[in-house]
């Protein structure tokens, strides 16, 4: 649905400049270097020497890359029909074998597999709950006209009311005139023909800076659904929008702060996995439940806290945050219908071993906001408690596509590697799993799994020095606690993980 910009910043000579817009807007055409050479002016061995110069590529590999990302941008929003042949020859390859192979190999599934996705994801947004809510906690945006040759008006309209939609049904409320607005989200369409995109940005108003970008390529073309453009633009705008909102509470003195400015505080705290950040969110968290103990937000993220107590080893009493946690989670989950609140109760109530009714309150998120990441990543974890790893990577697949940059988007790759593990595929949880640790390192206990992950594949020095890592965050750590505090998983794969972390050293 959505890319930066391909073209390199900075100065580039004329000549690659010519090439790569000519590549760029005839993707489906497979130039020859001689040709290309041709239309910029200057001998072949010249446009070569210039592209591996500023951009370290040949125009061969420039090709090829950019058939590679279009092929992606057409199978992350294919429509039912949908043939994989038929988009490797729009993009520019015409060997079959050859193009699944070095799409597999650069983007980690094969085509079929991320259309497959796609069309989960569309059947979840054809589900959502219909009717019409808004929030007065949430910002006014006005949406205004997005920028495009008459030609194309309609359509962008088209796009324009479906964002305004979606926008709606997850509860952000849509301002009638920019004056009562605090945030302005405008578009322009670029470029001609199937190189065309649209660019939307989010304006602060008050100071008149960006706030955040989102891109569509080909928002014209026949594959553009504009259900679909419409929910990635929202899953996109959530997490930047959140990020702002937060931004403007931390400077301010707690005694100002209500309850859903107190919530948006510990946020972050929250969202760290990490042990100093769940300290800092549970203080902000009391302090609002004090005051309001029916804020529904706070009270969800406050059981989340205490979920995340039990399953990180942050507690040393786990029977009483689970207690606490449980019962916070059921007093915010009668108290909102709102997305963002049930996606955080589904979270708490998954890592306290309530999976039922954790499936209940996610597919409710869902319904409501189809474009949640939250609740798509926390349904793939779902999947990974059950056993089912196909479906769990494919929903941890949807949460990143949706929203990449989210805080949380490192814990849906730790997922992926989790349901890789439970599907014997351990050089792949590995992977993942030290993926997501790369993003996000002070998640200490990711190498409860990773460890494990690395002593099934025989590579025992990286395993120790996980294993390492492990008892340096948590010194008086033992199997039996790791047992005690772990997540609700299979008896299986429990005891997979025990046995590994026992053969790696951590003593009982």
């Amino acid at each position: 649905m959505t890319g930066s910009d391909d073209r390199p910043p900075g100065p580039l000579p004329r000549s690659v400049r010519t090439a790569l817009d000519a590549m760029c807007n005839t993707s489906e055409r497979r130039w020859t270097v001689a040709e290309l050479a041709e239309l910029a002016g200057v001998s072949g061995r010249t446009l070569q020497r210039h592209c591996m110069t500023f951009l370290g590529k040949s125009p061969q590999e420039i090709m090829r890359d950019r058939g590679f990302d279009c092929a992606r941008r057409e199978f992350l929003r294919a429509l039912p029909g949908t043939r994989v042949m038929d988009v490797a020859l729009r993009c520019g390859f015409t060997h079959f074998g050859r193009f699944s192979i070095g799409y597999r190999q650069r983007f980690g599934e094969t085509p079929s597999e991320t259309i497959s996705r796609q069309m989960r994801l569309a059947a979840g947004l054809k589900s959502r709950w219909q009717g019409g809510r808004t929030s007065c906690d949430e910002p006014m945006i006005h949406l205004g006209l997005i920028e495009a040759d008459p030609s194309i008006r309609p359509r962008m309209d088209d796009i324009a009311d479906e964002i305004a939609v979606a926008m709606m049904r997850i509860g952000l409320p849509v301002a009638a005139e920019p004056r009562s607005a605090r945030y302005q989200l405008v578009g322009a369409v670029r470029g001609t023909g199937r190189g065309q995109r649209l660019l939307l940005r989010l304006i602060d108003r008050h100071g008149g800076r960006q706030i955040w970008a989102h891109r569509i390529d080909d928002p014209v073309g026949a594959s553009a659904d504009i259900e679909r453009l419409a929910a990635g633009v929202v899953g996109s705008l959530q997490p930047g929008l959140r990020a702002v909102e937060i931004d403007q509470v931390l400077g301010r003195p707690l005694a100002e702060l209500g309850p859903r400015e107190l919530a948006l505080r510990a946020m972050p705290g929250v969202l760290s996995l990490d042990e100093a950040g769940n300290a800092r969110a549970l203080e902000l968290l009391d302090r609002a439940l004090a005051c309001h103990p029916s804020h529904a937000l706070s009270a969800a993220l406050a059981a989340w806290v205490h979920a995340q107590r039990v399953v990180y080893h942050f507690t040393a009493d786990i029977r009483e945050d689970r207690a606490r946690g449980l019962e916070l989670a059921r007093r915010a989950q009668t108290r909102s219908s709102d997305p963002t609140v049930l996606a955080v109760v589904g979270t708490a109530l998954t890592l306290l071993d309530e999976l039922d009714g954790a499936a209940l309150v996610i597919q409710k998120a869902l319904a409501a906001n189809g474009a949640s990441a939250w609740a798509w990543s926390r349904s793939g974890w779902l999947d990974v408690y059950r056993g089912d790893s196909d479906s769990a990577i494919e929903r941890f697949k949807i949460a990143l596509d949706l929203a990449p940059q989210d805080p949380l988007a490192f814990n849906s790759t730790i997922g992926i590697g989790c349901a890789y593990f439970y599907a014997g595929n351990y050089a792949a949880a590995a992977r993942w799993q030290a993926r997501g640790l790369a993003e996000h390192p002070s998640a200490a206990w990711v190498h409860r799994t990773l460890c494990p992950a690395y002593v099934l594949t025989g590579a025992r020095p990286e395993a120790g020095r996980s294993l390492g890592a492990l008892r340096s965050s948590y010194p008086d750590l033992t199997l039996s606690q790791v047992q005690l505090g772990m997540p609700p998983l299979q008896q299986t794969y429990r005891d997979l993980i025990l046995e590994a972390l026992s053969e790696a050293g951590l003593p009982d």
